[in-house]
Order: C-alpha cells, then structure tokens, then sequence
C-alpha cells in the first residue's frame, strides 16, 4: 500500500490543476489579445514560464479568452518581464481544453524560472491583416480581410509609416522595410486598397487614409510588402550592420561572445536577407551606444524568427561595445 501511495505522488508531479478557479489575461500587446500570460492564483496575478510552452498551450488560452485563433506561442519575456511570482511552468494542454484551468503542470509554482522567461500568446482577435509568402508570419505581401475576402494593398506610395503600422497590428516588432513591386510574390485577390497615407501612429492598417481600389491592377507599383522585426543591422545597409535586438521596446547591441552562425542563419533570414556571408567584430561598422544584449542565443538554425531561439545567462560579464556582433548577410544591400 505505502509503495502505491509513493507513486501516485511521482506520477501526480505532472498534476491537474483543479484547486482554483483561473482567470487568465494577456498583458503587454497592443490588444487584448496579445501578450504576456498572467494568471490570478490565491488574489495575486503571476506569469507562465516558457519552458515547452507551444502552440497547443496558446489554443487553450485563445479560447478562454474568446480570442480567436493562436497566432503564436512566443518567449523569453517577449512582452516584457512580469512581476510578482511565477505562478506556472512547464504548462501541458492537448490544445482542447477549454481553459488554461485543465491543462497539466507540476503545480503553482513549481518550476526553475525567472520572468526572463514569461510565456506569451498571440491570438487573431479579429486581425484584418496578415503577412503572406514571407519566411514567418512577420515578413510578407500585406493583405487586408473586408467583406469577409482577403485582398492585397497596391504599393503606390507605400512607405515605411505604413509599414510601421502593420507590424505594430500584428505584434511583430519594428518596421525593418517597407517594399512593392511583389517582392513576395503577386497576390491572386481583388487589390482592397491604394494609396495609403499612415502617420505611423495608426492602431490598425484600416485607421489611415487610403483609396478603397477594389480592382485588379497596380500598374508597376505591384503588391505591397512589409519585413518586421525583433532585430535589425545598423550603420551598413538593410543586410549587414551592427546587430541589435529589440527587448522591452529597447534596442540592444549583441555581445560576440554570445553569438554563432546559427544565430546568424536565423537574423539573416528573418530579415529576408538570404544566407549569412560573415559574422564580424565590432570595427566593422560604426560603434552604438545602445544597452548589451549579453544572454547566450542558442539558435538551431531552423527557427523563423531570433525571438523563437532559446536563450540562457552568459558567462562572460565582461562584453563592451568594443566587442559588440555585427553582420553581413547575401541578401540584397
């Protein structure tokens, strides 16, 4: 009996959580439907360690909060750093659950995290927007959802404002470049709009001014696309620069001793910039000023985004901008 008794407890370390109601929210997004994951345990909000957190885990928490569909499962605090505990880690949901309340974990607080790793989630909501034929969900031909059909934007007088708003729908970060000419392909839809006039500070692509074309043809102009991203290069051109990593809406500059070729096949095709040609040092390009990035990126080469690559403590405290990455990739300059 005492030998049973000792297992069920080692088999109940992956546990139900049935002992409270949970209400879950998202904060940090730019609505209510995305951002970091907080839970209310015992009066008190806590957040979710990232550790196997997936696309499953960010279902169940879409549906709960009547949000659509997940978009993605993101971490490494990227929605900024929590406060209080972390209530949860190592969260397990089929992706059926209808509340965050039935999925598995070893318990309220039972983990080895910091809020450096607070889980996040991106959900639809009603996004009348999306990225098409890029190599993540940020990068892409820019389409627009009226009257329940997709259509793309024609990319006469497209321009980096306009982009600016699109990431910032979306959730992907910074404007890294705003293109035409159906660099990502052309579209098969009805054109929805041209012209577009953003300030940059629009919520949404459908608050700035534009011409509603509902047609077929955009002249030479071709399709409009947006790159958004966590990451860009500086002072070399659009693919080769000084490497700097937005965190908590800070662009950071990136310790060499933390960085490898597979990171660099990531940023690289994250910026839609091909094939990294040569990681370099810092008398490259010319020296930032920005905070150091000095957390190991630990990139197998086939992720989509630098956001997606686990990250852990480096052990080399002692970086300065005289040792800062950068990075020339093949892509066009």
């Amino acid at each position: 009996m005492m030998e049973n008794c000792r297992m069920l407890i080692f088999l109940c370390y992956i546990s139900k959580l049935t002992s409270d109601r949970v209400n879950v929210r998202l904060v940090g997004g730019h609505s209510r439907c995305a951002g970091r994951v907080e839970v209310l345990h015992r009066g008190q909000w806590g957040t979710v360690c990232d550790d196997g957190w997936d696309m499953a885990d960010a279902a169940v928490v879409c549906r709960e909060l009547d949000c659509g569909e997940p978009v993605d499962a993101v971490g490494a605090a990227h929605f900024g750093q929590g406060s209080g505990p972390v209530w949860l880690g190592t969260v397990l949901c089929f992706g059926s659950e209808s509340t965050l309340v039935n999925c598995r974990s070893p318990g309220w607080g039972t983990h080895n995290c910091s809020h450096s790793k607070d889980a996040g989630v991106i959900c639809t909501d009603r996004v009348n927007v999306r990225l098409v034929g890029g190599h993540s969900r940020c990068a892409g031909r820019v389409e627009v959802l009226h009257r329940g059909q997709w259509g793309t934007v024609c990319g006469v007088g497209w321009d980096m404002a306009d982009a600016a708003v699109v990431c910032r729908e979306l959730d992907c970060g910074e404007s890294v470049d705003a293109v035409g000419d159906a660099r990502f392909g052309p579209g098969l839809e009805t054109i929805w709009m041209s012209y577009v006039m953003c300030t940059g500070s629009e919520s949404t692509l459908k608050k700035c001014g534009s011409f509603l074309q509902a047609g077929q043809g955009c002249g030479p102009f071709g399709d409009a696309g947006v790159i958004c991203s966590g990451v860009r290069l500086v002072g070399g051109s659009r693919c080769s620069g000084r490497l700097e990593i937005l965190h908590n809406q800070t662009w950071m500059s990136v310790c060499d001793a933390v960085f490898d070729q597979q990171d660099a096949e990531v940023v690289c095709r994250e910026l839609d910039c091909g094939a990294p040609v040569q990681v370099l040092g810092a008398a490259a390009f010319v020296k930032g000023d920005t905070q150091m990035w000095t957390q190991e990126i630990q990139c197998r080469a086939n992720e989509s985004q630098i956001h997606l690559c686990p990250t852990s403590p480096s052990h080399d405290n002692h970086c300065s901008h005289g040792n800062v990455v950068g990075l020339m990739c093949a892509g066009q300059n």
